[in-house]
């Protein structure tokens, strides 16, 4: 009879969506978590669900972090525990009724989380942490140890490796490295030595296998079957080869992590499988000859719930729309991008925006994170959950977040606006994903330093309403939104409304001139010729001709099934509302 053997490879989304791109606080080191694991286990309201006010008492109290730097951490980790979207919404409207700290407090004191997941999840932030040794003794550059462990080509790792949370050999090699580590913060207290050394009879309860699932998923070798490292454990010829034992349902340790280290793998459903070997994702509005460069993969005809990946590399110069259900639920990552205008109008699952510059881009609700980083010139618009943004320039965000805006450091410049647009099938979208027009935090940003949050706003600012325009989405499609979401905070609509008396002004006024034919002919052509002249100056000519399709035959032959993109009459509308502000004279930007 054939031999059961099993995959192990680590999960994509705790790292993608939960380690924090920057070095944690030393505070959150093995030494510390190690303390923090005997405590839970002696005190109320810690085992096996720690509290937000036990958390608190333990990050503020204990590790001496900052109160907003702990609800970080905590809320972080909530956006990982898999919700129904009715929930989600449940919860956003008790927070938007809190109106005081107190009662924020005692809603927030509603939320548990499972107390090994949350080990893990703290211990999971070293990730990102920058190791001195490592890069004296020349880790970063390629070695024969590295070329020979690594399953992604050249290409690919160049590609992915610049962003740990993305890059799947990282984590594999995250977990082959702090294995032991990761054992032993599951672990009973005294079934491991005060060196970290795991005794020879140590053992591992089931529900500890059960929070490493929180990492740990694979199949056995009789299917494709994706399942959670604790119930690929309770398959029996799994558990001999893991140490398990009947009598006292608990694992050996030591034989555990052998079985484990022989087992781990690569994730099949990760960006280097998907670079390796995805199909293209077809688009609209693509400009024939002018997409030899771009680079666009994609998972989603293999992938499981919470992997699906999509890539999109090196646009440059184009207008790229998509609403189909290849993009819903993916996590979706837009690397160096360059004088590009994207429209992702389905509901999204994580996006990133890594290397980026001079580029529009336009989201559907994002259920989780938004992550900008190191770009340049971006605009950005979005619905999420949480946005974070860090070593970017001169880049302006409008957005509407439950969360505060955690921005990282390295960033100069930054604007952040209201979410100021909108498109037929928003809401249905933002309901889908369990988010909410309130609580909307897009000004309340948390600025995070090397040493927590630190109150020094020079990095970015608030957009002045004078300086505020509504963005139309050049497509059309059948829904029921026909207004921004929630509307506009009143110092903008009152600009807006402002903006709006001021063309009807202008239009008494050329129309109470009297002007004859002749008269009129010159003044259009004037006004033309001046809307040209600035749209050629702003950049913003390239935008409304990339929306154009160069002939019928190729936009009728485009991949376009599965969205109802059509550009032609709202770009005509677009251009109708830019020639009114640019008449009234107080035109500064161009949505």
């Amino acid at each position: 009879m054939e031999a059961c053997t099993a995959s192990i490879w680590p999960r994509m989304e705790p790292f993608l969506l939960g380690a924090l791109q920057v070095a944690p606080p030393s505070k959150l080191s093995m030494h510390y978590l190690r303390k923090m694991a005997c405590y839970v286990r002696t005190r109320e309201g810690c085992f096996p669900q720690l509290s937000w006010h036990m958390w608190r008492h333990i990050a503020c109290g204990k590790l001496q972090l900052a109160e907003e730097l702990a609800w970080l951490y905590f809320e972080t980790f909530d956006l990982l525990v898999p919700r129904a979207p009715e929930e989600k919404l449940e919860w956003a409207e008790a927070l938007s009724q809190s109106q005081s700290p107190r009662e924020l407090d005692r809603q927030r004191s509603k939320l548990c989380v499972d107390t090994l997941q949350f080990l893990l999840f703290l211990y999971m932030q070293q990730l990102n942490r920058v190791s001195l040794r490592t890069s004296m003794i020349g880790e970063e550059w390629p070695s024969p140890r590295s070329r020979s462990s690594s399953l992604t080509s050249e290409r690919e790792t160049k590609t992915s490796s610049s962003n740990k949370n993305w890059d799947d050999q990282a984590h594999v090699t995250f977990v082959q490295t702090h294995l032991s580590e990761l054992l032993e913060l599951l672990s009973e207290p005294g079934e491991v030595s005060s060196s970290g050394q795991v005794l020879r009879d140590s053992q591992l309860p089931f529900e500890a296998v059960q929070a490493l699932s929180l990492l740990l998923e694979g199949s056995t070798s009789r299917g494709r079957t994706v399942h959670p490292i604790h119930r690929l454990l309770s398959r029996a010829p799994l558990q001999s080869q893991a140490g398990y034992s009947k009598t006292s349902h608990t694992f050996s340790l030591q034989l555990l992590q052998n079985w484990l280290r022989q087992t781990l793998t690569l994730n099949p459903f990760g960006i280097s499988t998907c670079l390796r070997s995805g199909k293209k994702l077809a688009w609209a509005l693509q400009v024939e000859g002018a997409m030899k460069r771009v680079k666009i993969a994609r998972n989603t005809h293999t992938a499981v719930p919470g992997s699906k990946v999509v890539v999109m590399s090196q646009v440059y110069k184009q207008t790229l729309a998509k609403d189909s259900e290849k993009l819903s639920g993916a996590n979706v990552k837009l690397h160096r991008c360059s004088e590009a205008f994207i429209y992702l109008l389905s509901p999204l699952r994580s996006v990133t925006l890594d290397k980026c510059r001079n580029s529009t881009v336009v989201l559907g609700p994002v259920e989780t994170n938004v992550h900008v980083q190191s770009c340049e010139n971006v605009r950005l618009v979005c619905v999420t959950a949480r946005l974070v943004i860090g070593a970017s320039s001169h880049c302006t965000v409008h957005a509407l977040t439950p969360t505060r805006p955690l921005l990282l450091p390295g960033n100069t410049a930054l604007t952040l606006g209201p979410f100021h647009t909108h498109y037929p099938t928003l809401e249905d979208h933002m309901a889908s994903v369990g988010l909410a027009v309130v609580p909307n935090l897009w000004d309340l940003p948390l600025l995070y330093g090397p040493d927590g949050p630190a109150p020094d706003p020079s990095c970015y600012r608030i957009l002045p309403p004078e300086e505020f325009f509504l963005m139309v989405v050049p497509f059309q499609s059948e829904g029921d939104t026909c207004e921004v979401p929630g509307g506009l905070p009143a110092a903008y609509q009152q600009a807006v409304e402002a903006r709006e008396r001021s063309v009807q002004e202008w239009q008494r006024t050329v129309k109470d001139a009297h002007l004859n034919k002749e008269q009129r002919r010159q003044f259009q052509a004037l006004v033309e010729q001046k809307f040209h002249e600035w749209l050629l100056e702003t950049g913003q000519r390239q935008e409304l001709d990339s929306l154009v399709p160069p002939t019928v035959a190729q936009a009728n032959s485009t991949d376009c099934s599965q969205s109802s993109c059509s550009s032609e009459p709202s770009l005509q509308h677009q251009k109708d509302q830019v020639s009114r502000q640019a008449a009234a004279g107080r035109t500064s930007t161009v949505c």
